[in-house]
């Protein structure tokens, strides 16, 4: 069943097509004129518009103008009457897939309507494909983490809603935020960027919104900001949190009227822009701090894509290096067939605090300077490899000096924290996974500083110090 929308000025035309519709089983909504379609277009979701090109105030062919703006995938049916052919084929340039002639035949508008929701079914599958296919492009990986992010990806990019992507520096939220726009109904349009901390404040507001000439020294000439050149597209606003006080009153306004004004002028311009942000902060406490506008915070909080820290998704390294290493290897004139084992080892066990991007830095290291067609162990930098891993059969390589005490401990906090992250913060788990007691593993997250939680949920940790018994050693008594 389809809904369609019916716009005739004619009350015995509208009723008359209600009857019919509904009896081929679908819900269907009238409307009088173009300004009252226009609402229902722009409040719900139509499969399909059957309008009279002849209509007082907005005629069909402006309603279909319009209606491209407020719903571009909604196909239409025009009704012109006899010897009107030149406006109809004019209506069928705005979006229009087939006319009548008044008076037209029942049995052939049913059919030019079968034909109309097939041609839409068929669209909109189509979308679903093209949707999926550049989401997994985009977005790498087959952690269960990441699964879940391309499923939420997926789910909302085909709507309007403000997305905001949070996530620590270097765990690819810009990514995803093209994976959005490349998914979305914008995707032929342009997908505009600003980092937001990048910007001084006074250029800030030019840049997002331009600027009339005159309206500051050096303004010789009108200029349009970023959210008009997004038109029809994604404004991505990278770093939100350091967006300045003044201009998050300003975004809020555009996001809510869907209208801006240039720096020095009165008129309001309108914008059909889909607004992405992403952040490496916790708003919720700049919110309490007073540094972030709390309706500001619930107007891009819509929905929430959470992009786990490369750590917790350690099984992707691989195909990351895969990735990376093609990429800069057809770049240097390389050949790169693949990784030595103690290669992906180090790599699998760093901890990775600047993510994808400082993985990917580091792969890109190991194109140009590996000497054969495998990545070597020895072209890691030293804050990857440690001290070296042993080959089995062989002694381990030392570096020239090292503190063995030192790093054992630092080996302990790296697996204690991994053990941790995948075991989503519950330490009888984490303990588990390492064998370990949960006493033992309990005395080193706090001595380590690492924050989790019992199975009951109370907190642990830095954080969570008053949960912890008093211990004096891991095998102290209980």
């Amino acid at each position: 069943m389809a809904q369609v929308l019916v716009v005739d000025d004619e009350p015995g035309i509208r009723e008359m097509l209600r009857a019919v519709l509904r009896t081929d089983g679908h819900f269907v909504r009238v409307a009088a004129s173009g300004e009252e379609a226009l609402g229902v277009l722009s409040r719900e979701a139509v499969d399909l518009l059957v309008t009279d090109l002849s209509m007082p105030e907005m005629d069909g062919v402006e309603l279909l103008r319009r209606a491209c703006q407020v719903s571009p995938e909604t196909p239409a049916i025009v009704v012109t009457a006899f010897g009107s052919k030149e406006t109809a084929i004019e209506a069928m340039r705005h979006g229009a897939v087939n006319y009548l002639e008044k008076p037209f035949d029942v049995e052939e508008m049913r059919l030019h309507v079968r034909n109309a929701l097939s041609t839409r079914r068929l669209t909109d599958e189509n979308r679903r494909l093209r949707e999926h296919l550049a989401v997994h492009a985009e977005i790498l990986g087959r952690s269960p983490q990441i699964q879940r992010v391309r499923e939420l990806v997926t789910r909302v990019a085909g709507t309007e809603s403000t997305v905001l992507i949070t996530g620590e520096s270097g765990t690819g939220k810009e990514v995803v935020a093209r994976a959005i726009h490349g998914a979305s109904r914008h995707a032929g349009r342009p997908m505009v960027g600003i980092n937001c901390a990048a910007i001084p404040a006074e250029l800030l507001e030019s840049e997002l919104f331009g600027h009339v000439k005159g309206a500051f020294t050096g303004a010789d000439r009108a200029r349009p900001g970023l959210l008009e050149t997004a038109e029809g597209g994604t404004l991505f606003l990278d770093e939100i949190g350091d967006m300045p006080s003044a201009m998050q009153a300003k975004l809020l306004r555009v996001l809510q009227e869907r209208t801006l004004r240039r720096v020095g002028g009165n008129e309001e311009i309108p914008v059909d822009v889909r607004v992405v942000c992403a952040t490496h902060q916790d708003l919720e406490l700049l919110v309490q701090c007073g540094d972030f506008r709390e309706d500001l915070y619930y107007r891009i909080n819509v929905i929430q894509i959470a992009m786990p820290p490369l750590r917790a998704r350690i099984e992707d390294i691989p195909e990351f290096v895969q990735v990376f290493a093609a990429k800069h290897a057809q770049r240097m004139g390389r050949r790169v067939t693949g990784a030595e084992p103690a290669f992906v080892e180090a790599l699998t066990g760093y901890r990775w605090p600047g993510n994808i991007r400082e993985l990917e830095n580091v792969v890109e290291r190991a194109v140009a300077l590996s000497t054969g067609d495998l990545l070597q162990y020895d072209s890691l930098p030293a804050e990857v490899t440690g001290p070296a891993p042993a080959v089995a059969g062989e002694r381990p390589r030392l570096a020239a000096s090292m503190d063995i005490e030192k790093y054992l401990e630092e080996e302990r906090r790296r697996y204690m924290s991994a053990a941790l992250d995948q075991a989503g913060g519950v330490q009888t788990r984490a303990a588990e996974r390492l064998g370990m007691t949960f006493r033992s593993f309990r005395y080193f997250a706090k001595k380590f500083g690492l924050t989790g939680r019992e199975a009951g949920g109370a907190e642990t940790g830095e954080a969570g110090e008053a949960a912890l018994e008093p211990l004096e050693t891991p095998a102290g008594r209980g």
